[in-house]
């Protein structure tokens, strides 16, 4: 299936276009800059066409994936060349004006799904992230979207356009606005942030990182969400009384009414118990990656960088508050804690066994008659470092003495060392080495 990304060279569009040509789907990217658009294509592997209207002839289903500000020039500008049984999508953080501009604006025999992931352009993998879908009617394409989704393990919120807009302004507008003014509040302050890491306890520091995840994304976008939901002033409104009002508070050191209003608030918020539990285990889950980083320092490691997705393997030499030293053969580099994540065992041997040369061993061994091959293949597969174990022969018969049975094994190894363990284990099962 051919598909249109309309803004396919950067953010949030281009992750679209680079994740749906990984699920092997035909996508073509359209950008204002040709230059731009013929690069970034070229480096993901999909087609680039300048022509926004052009590329939304020719696909079965076309994504917009502009500012919020273009959104409605470009659904203008494409509705009319869709062609019949296709479908078009937004991906924008408002709904209510794409939704029915849509509606307006497309022919018959054309469908519309106005859709908002509910993440950005930084995710690996769709699994556990959230996409809400606002369709004004449920036609064929919204089944098959809706199933495409949920095979990915995506949480899917079907909701109205409105009722969409009225949450995105507390989830987005409001707490958009408070983080940006913390952080430029901070700013102003002069405060070193790094320095006031070292003062906090492990919440602070959780919020620091979230506040920083809002501040360090497109600032124009931060500005369209603000601008562009018709119910942001009432939150931003609201959210700025609040801030007066605990503020005359604690001026005239009214302690009863401060009291109310955090009791109050805290009662609005619900379930605190669970909201306590999940901000521990996220506390916890940063604690335990640098108690197993302290612990394998000397140790073999694995490293992912989360971005990436390079895989470093070596000996982890040293540990810094912000980087770690890793020997990876005579090199040493150094990486940035914040950027990796630390690979199981498991996840660690099958990295090298698909990334690593191996190589292969013949042992023949002389058993006594008793002894099961296939057992003893097993058993040898089970040792580490081991990656397979073949049987090539079983052999009853001069010059190999009554009572006896000789076995050749193939053994695939990473390393050479390994076959004196394999050895070892042979010599162990009463067998004599050939």
């Amino acid at each position: 299936m051919k598909i249109a990304i309309i803004g396919g060279t950067r953010g949030l569009g281009r992750w679209i276009a680079q994740y749906l040509k990984s699920k092997k789907f035909e996508i073509v990217i359209t950008s204002r800059d040709s230059d731009f658009g013929t690069k970034i294509a070229r480096e993901i592997g999909v087609e680039y066409c300048p022509d926004n209207k052009k590329a939304a002839s020719q696909c079965r289903v076309v994504i917009i994936a502009v500012p919020i500000e273009h959104t409605e020039y470009v659904i203008r500008e494409v509705a009319p060349s869709l062609k019949k049984g296709s479908l078009i999508m937004d991906v924008t953080s408002v709904k209510e004006m794409p939704s029915y501009l849509m509606q307006d604006l497309i022919k018959e025999g054309v469908d519309f799904l106005p859709t908002h992931p509910m993440f950005g352009p930084r995710i690996r993998s769709l699994e556990g992230q959230v996409v809400v879908l606002t369709p004004l009617q449920k036609n064929g394409w919204f089944k098959r979207v809706l199933d495409f989704l949920e095979d990915e393990k995506v949480r899917v919120l079907v909701t109205t356009p409105k009722k969409h807009d009225e949450m995105m302004s507390v989830v987005q507008v409001l707490t958009h606005f408070a983080y940006i003014s913390i952080a430029s509040t901070i700013e102003k302050l002069e405060v070193n942030v790094k320095e006031s890491r070292k003062f906090a306890s492990p919440i602070y520091n959780l919020m620091v990182d979230t506040i920083s995840r809002i501040v360090a994304q497109n600032p124009y976008l931060a500005y369209s969400i603000q601008t562009q939901n018709q119910y942001a002033n009432k939150a931003r409104s609201a959210f700025i009384k609040t801030v007066k009002d605990l503020e005359k508070d604690l001026d005239v050191k009214n302690q009863d009414k401060f009291v109310e209003a955090m009791s109050s608030a805290a009662k609005n918020l619900n379930d605190l118990e669970a909201a306590l539990g999940r901000s521990d285990k996220a506390i916890s889950a940063l604690n335990q990656e640098i108690i197993i980083l302290k612990k394998s320092i000397g140790k073999e490691v694995g490293l992912r960088h989360i971005y990436s997705g390079k895989v470093h393997i070596g000996i982890l030499k040293s540990l810094e508050p912000d980087f770690l030293l890793l020997k990876t053969g005579k090199r040493n580099i150094m990486l940035k804690i914040s950027n990796i994540e630390i690979l199981d065992s498991k996840q660690m041997w099958n990295w090298k066994i698909n990334n690593q040369d191996s190589r292969e061993y013949d042992i023949s061994a002389v058993f006594p008659n008793s002894s099961d091959s296939k057992v003893i293949s097993s058993v040898l597969e089970s040792l580490d470092g081991i990656i397979q174990v073949k049987i090539l022969d079983t052999y009853q018969g001069p010059p190999i003495n009554e009572g006896m049975i000789s076995m050749t094994f193939r053994i695939k190894v990473l390393e050479r060392t390994k076959i004196k363990e394999v050895e070892k284990l042979i010599k162990g099962f009463g067998a004599k080495i050939r």
